[in-house]
This record gives C-alpha cells, structure tokens and sequence, in this order.
C-alpha cells in the first residue's frame, strides 16, 4: 500500500465515520475520531453483515484492498449510538 492509497483510505474512513456521527447526532470529537469511528464501523459493519448473511452494498477499492462504505456507515452509527447512551448515562444525577 503506498502513500497515496492511504491517505485515501482515511479520507474514506473519516467521511464514513462523520456520517455515522450526523446521523446519530452526537460529535464528541474532531478528525482522528471520525476516522476511527470509520475503521471500527468498517470491522463491526462487516462482521455483523457477515453474520445476518447480508451482501456488500457499496466498496470502494483502494489499491487491494475493499472498504466497505455502507457497512462502515452503518457499524459506526451503531457504535456511535451505544457511545452516546452510554455518556448519556453517566450524565444522569443518582
């Protein structure tokens, strides 16, 4: 993998991971983290579509390797959605 190729991963990954943050509807973190939440929501997205044996909707080649932009979506939304309930939680008075 060259240079180049990742820095296009990244870009990937951090637009994937802002997109799962906007739509859950909470930030808590700038660049770094949306890159992050890509690549986790890129591993978490595709093993849960690996396992309810769900097709690869949308990749996009870079250099070999695929990444999987809907399932990156999806699993960083659903790991953005556990992080805010569980900072939710901690907010609440006992």
């Amino acid at each position: 993998m060259t240079i180049g190729e990742f820095l296009v991963l990244l870009i990937v990954a951090g637009v994937c991971g802002a997109l799962a943050q906007a739509i859950v509807g909470y930030t808590h973190g700038g660049c770094l983290v949306s890159i992050a939440l890509g690549f986790i929501g890129a591993l978490f997205g595709t093993w849960l579509a690996r396992i309810l044996g769900l097709p690869e909707l949308f990749a996009i080649q870079v250099g070999d390797h695929l990444f999987p932009v809907v399932w990156s979506i999806i699993g960083a939304a659903v790991f953005v959605a556990v992080l805010s309930w569980i900072a939710s939680r901690r907010r609440l008075p006992p």
